[in-house]
């Protein structure tokens, strides 16, 4: 016998005398086959284990017990892993490879049963019970049936396509013994190694049959659904190939009149992009049948034009391109910061939803909106967002905008027809996660063309954008992958459903240093490269940009601060240009020499304490503002005068103040008789100015009192609150933007209602610094606090 080392063949002759099975043999454990008795098999052995119990076996007697395993992907399985049923084999040849495998020959001998597993051994062991086939549960006329039904079924899996060798075939049709039928027909099913030793654990022939005509008959199924697919292929690439022949057929008659070459290749090319576009099935369908059309059109029809540029825009759309977002929040946290002082709130809850992108795919939160007046940075906080997520950013103006068309798109049979702005904004991103602001959303409008609102309401609803439907494309776009964000400057004039749809994140206006920390960050760097100057050209002081922001702006924003800024500039830029390259030092007491007389007096806010004069703090669209409300008595008969272009809310304030002052005129110290002799006039100056809102109700009651008791009102006290005919002071909207304004105007004492002390708790601490805040109930707090 050669040796195991030895890379020559190694054989044995297998003799027909039945072999005496050992009490124990070493193991060779099968990871995807099951061996049946008589069947010869070669096997190739690479584990470590299997090659010293394939040594073992051809020390001893040359057979080895074949068990196939339960996980086919255990590497180094136990006999825990192995199925108890398995075959005794002899190893009738073993050939040695030269990378270490070995390749052996076996020939099943005999059914057993381990009865257990050694595993402390190099080479995994198995006691045995050999076992035999018992007498067919079955008589004699059902056991021929199933005979024939096996032989039956094996030759009409042939006929199917099934791989069967006519040798097999051979030994099958001259086979007696039903339990060797079944053994060899299992064998060439190819079977599950659960099937397959499902059949080798049956001991009874009858049984065994049984079983294995079962999994003929499935086999059968599965061949004729095969042959089912086959042809149905078949047939889609004869009609392919017909269809190719008759085109080939049509570009050599049109070659021959000379005409179609141009058209042939703008179709190719239309084909070959709508492929690469990998569009949804749906999309891919209705752009196929447009091409097909154009196909068949004249070149010079007056609709090619049309349906050219559909294509061309279905084409072009990014369905399936998408730009690899970045969620690393503290990247994020550092463009943030990088691109915007202060605004700590905002940048917070940017980060969190980022946050919740990084833990969850797909999320369906709410669209952001960013509320706040002119130039505080809405549309830029979107685009540091954009950068920060790696998404490209769309910015798509709102304002003024009255056709529905606009949204929705214009559908394809009028003349000029387009797509949507939003369908455009994905176009021009070239991927379909972009990151689109909606800006001025507040000033969308409404028409006889329709509500843009109203169709806005499908694109920022999460529930229903994912099938977006566009009057040009004819077929849905999904818009769930697109980060929408919005910006207003009020939200009262937004549509109130597509309110509902948005999580509104206010932006209030920058405090004094804030604006100079943002001037020294952004902005003066900002305008020295837009005018082509240098850090060593100018210096300005932080006490000249405090000047500029107190004498030359009035602003929630920055924008009027930039502007004056880019004033200095400009001057600064024509010194340099003019060959004066010494350093321009800009201090507060020169800065009339740069921009000219101040705009703004902000310290000039009242001289003296006055009767019938209040001051209140008001809310705007552009931030936050003190008013004047005067009141003076008349000769007259007791009437209510109104000027300074009041709106209908604060006129009924107005009212409603006279109506409680009247009620209280003896706890005022108010003589009666003043309501039946004199007129009481109100005036807020600044007449050209639309007035109007609830939160005057307190300074209009003060301004009423003071006139009709003849006694003064503090300078100092600036008051917000909206007051009832109770006299209950009720609160009011726009606090941080109202103590602004107070600043600005150097008040030092703030009245405002008990519940809006909560608001303060939002305020940062330097902007609360050298002011004191009054919390009230009642008007008789206010005057308590107001009139000396």
């Amino acid at each position: 016998m050669t040796s195991l080392m030895d890379p020559e063949e190694v054989q044995i002759e297998a003799s027909d005398e039945q072999v005496r099975l050992p009490d124990s043999l070493p193991v060779l454990p099968l990871r995807d086959i099951v061996i049946f008795p008589f069947m010869i098999v070669p096997l190739f052995v690479q584990r470590e284990r299997s090659i010293r119990a394939v040594e073992q076996a051809l020390a001893e007697n040359r057979i080895i017990m074949l068990a196939a395993q339960r996980d086919l992907e255990k590497e180094e399985p136990s006999g825990s892993d192995l199925y108890d049923y398995g075959t005794a084999a002899a190893i009738m040849r073993m050939l040695k490879m030269p990378d270490g495998r070995i390749r052996i020959l076996v020939q099943g001998l005999a059914r057993a049963r381990v009865t257990r597993y050694d595993d402390g051994l190099p080479h995994l062991l198995a006691h045995i019970e050999p076992l035999t086939d018992t007498d067919p549960d079955a008589e004699e006329l059902e056991l021929e049936a199933l005979v024939r039904n096996v032989r039956g079924s094996l030759e009409r899996a042939i006929t199917l396509g099934k791989n069967i060798s006519s040798e097999v075939m051979a030994i099958v049709a001259n086979l007696e013994d039903p339990g060797r039928l079944a053994d060899v027909a299992a064998s060439n099913l190819e079977l599950k190694v659960s099937d397959a030793q499902s059949v080798l654990e049956k001991l009874d022939p009858a049984n065994r049959l049984r079983r294995v005509n079962e999994l003929l008959a499935r086999e059968i199924n599965v061949l004729l659904v095969q042959q089912e697919i086959n042809t149905q292929a078949k047939g889609e690439i004869d009609r392919t190939q017909r269809e190719f022949y008759l085109r080939q057929q049509l570009k050599a008659i049109q070659a021959e009149l000379g005409e179609g070459n141009e058209l042939a290749e703008e179709i190719a090319l239309y084909r070959e992009k709508m492929f690469q576009t990998k569009m949804p099935a749906e999309v891919e369908e209705e752009v196929d049948r447009q091409i097909k059309k154009l196909e068949r059109m004249h070149p010079d029809a007056a609709e090619s034009a049309t349906l050219r540029n559909y294509l061309d825009v279905m084409v072009h759309l990014p369905w399936s391109a998408s730009s690899e977002e970045n969620l690393d929040l503290a990247r994020a946290q550092k463009i943030l910061d990088e691109d915007h002082y202060g605004l700590e709130k905002v940048k917070e809850r940017i980060i969190e939803s980022l946050a919740v992108r990084k833990l969850k795919d797909k999320v369906k939160g709410p669209i952001l909106c960013l509320v706040g007046p002119p130039g505080v940075g809405k549309t830029s906080l979107g685009r540091s967002i954009a950068r920060a997520l790696n998404r490209k950013f769309q910015r798509l103006s709102l304002g003024g905008l009255h056709d529905e068309a606009e949204i929705r798109g214009h559908r394809r049979t009028y003349i000029g027809a387009m797509p949507g702005r939003i369908v455009q904004s994905i176009q021009q991103a070239g991927t379909n996660n972009p990151l689109i602001m909606l800006d001025e959303i507040d000033k969308v409008g409404a028409d006889f063309r329709g509500d843009p609102s109203s169709a806005l309401l499908e694109v920022l609803d999460p529930e229903q954008n994912f099938s977006f439907r566009d009057n040009y494309l004819g077929v849905p776009f999904d818009l769930s992958n697109v980060m929408f964000m919005t910006t207003a400057n009020v939200l009262d004039s937004v549509h109130a459903a597509l309110r509902d749809r948005m999580e509104v994140i206010r932006l209030a206006g920058y405090t004094e240093e804030e604006k100079v920390e943002i001037a020294r960050r952004h902005i003066i760097p900002k305008q020295m490269d837009a005018h082509g100057i240098r850090t060593s050209h100018i210096a300005l002081s932080r006490s000249a940009l405090r000047g500029v922001i107190q004498q030359y702006t009035h602003e929630s924003g920055l924008r009027q601060l930039e502007r004056e800024i880019a004033a200095i500039c400009r001057k600064v830029a024509r010194r340099v240009a003019e060959g004066n390259d010494a350093t321009v030092r800009v201090s507060a007491k020169e800065l009339q020499d740069f921009l000219g007389i101040p705009h703004m007096h902000p310290d000039e806010v009242l001289k003296k304490d006055q009767v019938g004069v209040a001051t209140g703090l008001a809310w705007t669209p552009a931030g936050g503002d003190i008013l004047f409300i005067e009141a003076l008595l008349t000769a007259g008969k007791g009437s209510l005068i109104l000027t300074g272009q009041l709106g209908e809310v604060m006129k009924e304030s107005a009212q409603a103040a006279l109506s409680w002052a009247k009620s209280r005129a003896d706890e005022l110290g108010i003589d009666q008789g003043k309501f039946n002799q004199f007129d009481i006039h109100i005036h807020v100056p600044e007449g050209a100015i639309p007035k109007d809102g609830p939160s005057a109700g307190v300074t209009l009651a003060t301004a009423m009192v003071s006139a009709l008791s003849g006694k003064q009102i503090r300078r100092s006290v600036a008051m917000t609150g909206e007051i009832t005919l109770r006299g209950n002071v009720l609160p009011v909207g726009g606090i941080k933007e109202k103590v602004l304004a107070a600043r600005r105007a150097r008040v030092t004492t703030i009245v405002i209602p008990q519940q809006n002390r909560r608001d303060l708790e939002e305020i940062p601490e330097e902007l609360l610094k050298k002011l004191d805040f009054v919390f009230v109930d009642s008007v008789h707090q206010v005057l308590k606090t107001a009139i000396l």
